[in-house]
């Protein structure tokens, strides 16, 4: 249908703008509907600069990791696995449970990484950001996370940090209010969209 309304030159430009686009697979390591986490993926997803697209996915319906189905991956393991692949960076949201992240993100890497030979995070843009009621912002399971990506071979990066705390005061009915934090959330994406076509030139 689309083929069949755009001229030959919008479609051109279409095709350049597509290929020209920066794809980011987003997802939160917390099952809580109201989750301030997963409010804050998707602040970043309309926060994300022009030329790149979030991608939302959510990873908490996989089956705990079993060496013993990897071998016929879940199908929504598995198209989670090709979502990676295909994506040029991955945004993780993670909130901060006993000083590490949560077991439902833990068990998304597990299956992202399995079994041994397909990894699909090997070579990945990744960065990550996280929200919390207290005042030091996951900052303790952000950097556990990291020592995560070492073994993925993820390439995450560094800076800006977004480590959101005191969150009741930034946050309205779901939606990401503070404006210093928007910004810095905008700010993370521009430098992850860069980092992503830096690497892909690799």
């Amino acid at each position: 249908m689309l083929l069949t309304i755009l001229d030959p030159v919008s479609l051109y430009l279409l095709i350049i703008r597509s290929a020209d686009m920066t794809r980011i697979l987003g997802f939160a390591g917390s099952l809580r509907k109201d989750s301030y986490n997963r409010a804050l993926l998707r602040a970043a997803q309309k926060l994300a600069p022009a030329g790149t697209e979030v991608e939302i996915v959510d990873i908490g319906d996989f089956p705990l990791y079993n060496e013993d189905i990897e071998k016929t991956l879940p199908p929504m393991v598995a198209a989670f696995k090709d979502k990676i692949v295909q994506a040029d960076a991955v945004l993780m949201v993670t909130p901060e449970y006993n000083y590490s992240i949560s077991g439902v993100l833990k068990n998304a890497l597990d299956w992202a990484s399995r079994p041994y030979g397909s990894n699909s995070f090997d070579g990945k843009a990744v960065a990550i950001m996280g929200a919390t009621s207290g005042t030091i912002g996951t900052a303790r399971a952000q950097y556990h996370l990291r020592q995560i990506c070492v073994f993925l071979n993820a390439y995450v990066l560094n800076k800006p940090e977004i480590m959101v705390s005191s969150v009741p005061e930034k946050f309205r009915d779901g939606e990401l209010v503070d404006e210093k934090t928007r910004q810095k959330v905008h700010e993370q994406l521009v430098a992850l969209t860069a980092w992503a076509r830096q690497l892909r030139k690799v």
